[in-house]
């Protein structure tokens, strides 16, 4: 796949569980902070849709774990969107680095709520570049 996106981290000791293993919920900050630092390089902040009455909400999130990270592996986290109706579907792949291994496939689903209804948000539409695909 190609990707619009990659954000680079290192897991931190805390990030793991009595396994040595990286507990699965942190995958799930792993991803969205990904997001939010994506959202910033097209000059949008999830604050500042905030404050113009647009959320962004995640409805739904798919995890697929293939390899876990341990304390200190470097990883990459690699994004691509895409506009179905009223949902941006991220797809966002985990790569433990410099070797490759994906860790992570995630499929995570966000909606928007304009002034506190679920809507179409043609800001942030335009800024990720995307049409409806249906």
């Amino acid at each position: 796949m190609d990707y619009l996106y990659e954000y680079r981290d290192k897991v931190r000791d805390y990030e793991c569980d009595v396994q040595g293993i990286v507990n699965n919920a942190n995958y799930q900050h792993y991803t969205e902070h990904a997001r939010h630092e994506f959202l910033l390089t097209t000059g949008l902040s999830f604050m500042e849709l905030h404050d113009q009455g647009i959320d962004c909400v995640v409805s739904a999130i798919e995890m697929r774990f293939k390899v876990p990270l341990r304390s200190r592996d470097e990883y990459a986290v690699r994004l691509n969107v895409k506009k179905q109706g009223l949902r941006y579907v991220f797809l966002q792949d985990i790569y433990r680095l410099p070797d490759e291994t994906l860790c992570l496939k995630a499929k995570v689903d966000v909606v928007c709520l304009v002034n506190g209804r679920l809507g179409d948000c043609d800001l942030l539409a335009k800024k990720l570049n995307l049409l409806d695909e249906g």
